[in-house]
């Protein structure tokens, strides 16, 4: 189900519960049209994300750790000035629509109290973070600027009034008499069209949602009791993730009845919760799209470019297998050039390397018959030291492509923090320039491998780049520790850190290398494992290679939801 008005109920009733009261400890934007706000609560620290991202608007409270960026936005500089160390007093909801006020109070530069207001309106494209004042109405500062040249109805502009986005004429559900649907129901018995009725006389009902509860109605013997156990259940809600009749991955605040696979539903505890799980690969992989978009670039370029000269050095190499004919024949003119006559064209002579059958060889006129005899020898040491160097070509194109396609397996996995360690290894191996003044250059961080858990409370580490998987396989782990990677495909190093571990720890860690492989999505996939100390890794080879011996193989099928239980 989408983010809809009902859903942003249930949402400010969870927000309302765990923030209220709350004072904003820190405010950083770790990405554009993503805003972080950390406030301390009942002496935890709770980190608010509000994000106004075309595909993946919400207000939600995240356990996901984000990034302070070392430089802040100058909207991030506004909210600082009048919000840090703020009162979150209440969070309301405009009606049943999409727009969130979180109410703060605040002291100024001279002392005196204000009451502030972050507006988050949750609009799809249109989404926005407005922080206006409550007395005056007037914008102190916006995620997006919106001039009157984008939008006639209202400026969202630091100094303009703040409107809120033009009010549909629908009931609030919440606050209107139930009985309004029920005129409706015995107007509309059909469900389907009594789903698109309400949507169009109550405010905040998506498809889905309006789907669910007439599908309710139209089979419950007491609709008006229906009705309200179903708006009440948004009052205390838990958390769906689940796969629609279609196949395709949703989440709801109320678990769904109508539209929904049976076998794939997981409830959480909180609506927060199931959105960090919803959008945790969809977000990551938009952030390192947005940030990695110039070494996505260039590792297609250069994939594209080996594999095109891998084709033709291929052709090259099927050519050069004439190169024993060219010999044979040399061989056979030598024996016989006293059959062979000045001006001949051709000649047919027995071929003693084939029980003598007769071999038409091609000749020049204008050559005597040795030097036709030598012509031969000499096109045959050309393709003999072409073999030599195509081959030679082949393996180190080969190579090439082996690294590149490793390289784009990582920047599929990785994390956008991952990136910096993957783009200083494309500048090491002449891929990307180097930065001309290295002062300039900022020294990234050693990002660290990714922590799991088995069931059993082991711990999984797993390398998301060449640089962390050199580290942790040759550095970090002990001898004794278990070394896993996905059989001959491009993948991630992991780590079991025991000497001992149980068949069901190398099953779950398995499962884990095999999601971070190029063959995630594969049914079946074959993993190595064996000890680290079986692990080699040759002189001059690429970062991440390693050669091993003595492993064994397990299969298993990857999946997010299969990796979900173990992950810290």
């Amino acid at each position: 189900m989408a983010f809809d008005g009902l859903f942003t109920h249930a949402m400010v009733k969870e927000l309302v519960n765990t923030l209220k009261t709350g004072r904003v400890a820190k405010i950083y934007q770790p990405y554009q049209g993503e805003l972080v706000l950390t406030i301390r609560v009942n002496r935890k620290n709770k980190a608010l994300l509000l994000s106004s991202h075309p595909n993946y608007a919400r207000a939600q409270i995240t356990e996901q750790t984000l990034t302070n960026p070392s430089t802040p936005s100058n909207f991030v500089m506004s909210l600082r000035k009048h919000l840090d160390g703020a009162i979150l007093k209440d969070i309301t909801q405009v009606e049943n629509d999409r727009i969130i006020n979180l109410h703060f109070a605040h002291r100024n530069d001279i002392g005196d109290e204000e009451d502030l207001i972050l507006s988050v309106e949750i609009m799809g494209r249109r989404s926005n973070i407005v922080l206006h004042s409550s007395t005056t109405g007037k914008i102190i500062d916006t995620i997006k600027h919106i001039s009157s040249d984008q939008n006639r109805y209202r400026m969202l502009v630091p100094g303009a009034q703040y409107l809120t986005p033009p009010a549909q004429d629908l009931l609030n559900p919440f606050v209107a008499d139930a009985e309004k649907m029920m005129e409706l129901q015995n107007k509309y018995p059909n469900y389907e069209v009594l789903a698109q009725a309400i949507r169009t006389t109550f405010q905040g009902f998506g498809k889905e949602t309006a789907l669910e509860l007439t599908y309710e109605m139209v089979n419950a013997k007491d609709s008006l009791k229906t009705i309200q156990d179903y708006l009440a259940k948004f009052d205390q809600p838990t958390g769906f993730i689940y796969d629609n009749k279609a196949g395709k991955l949703t989440f709801a605040a109320v678990k769904p009845q109508l539209d929904v696979n049976e076998n794939n539903v997981h409830q959480y505890a909180s609506l927060s919760e199931t959105l960090d799980q919803y959008y945790y690969e969809k977000v990551q992989r938009d952030r390192v799209q947005q940030r990695g978009h110039v070494l996505i670039r260039v590792v297609r370029n250069e994939l594209k470019k080996n594999r095109k000269k891998l084709k033709k050095l291929q052709q090259t190499m099927n050519q050069t297998k004439l190169a024993d004919t060219y010999r044979v024949k040399g061989e056979i003119l030598t024996t016989y050039l006293h059959q062979i006559e000045r001006g001949m064209t051709e000649i047919e002579l027995p071929n003693f390397y084939d029980e003598n059958k007769l071999i038409k060889i091609s000749l020049s006129n204008q050559l005597s018959p040795s030097k036709n005899a030598q012509k031969y020898f000499t096109k045959y040491q050309k393709e003999k030291n072409a073999v030599r160097y195509v081959s030679e070509q082949i393996a180190k194109t080969e190579s090439e492509i082996n690294f590149l396609d490793n390289i784009e397996t990582q920047i599929d996995l990785a994390k956008p923090e991952d990136l910096d360690d993957i783009k200083l290894e494309l500048e090491n191996e002449g891929y990307l320039k180097k930065q001309v003044n290295p002062k300039k250059r900022i020294k990234p961080t050693k990002s660290k491998p990714e922590r799991f858990e088995a069931s059993d409370h082991t711990t999984i580490l797993v390398g998301k780049n060449d640089t962390q998987n050199d580290r942790l396989t040759m550095k970090t782990a002990k001898k004794d520790f278990y070394w896993l990677h996905a059989k001959d495909i491009p993948g991630s190093h992991v780590i079991i850190e025991s000497n001992q571990p149980s068949e069901k720890t190398i099953e779950e860690a398995a499962t884990i290398a095999a999601y971070y492989s190029k063959a995630r999505n594969s049914a079946n996939v074959a993993v190595d494992y064996v000890q680290v100390r079986n692990i080699r890794k040759p002189n001059g080879s690429k970062p991440g290679f390693v050669i091993y011996e003595g492993q064994k193989t397990i299969k298993v099928t990857p999946s997010l939801e299969a990796i979900r239980p173990f992950m810290i």
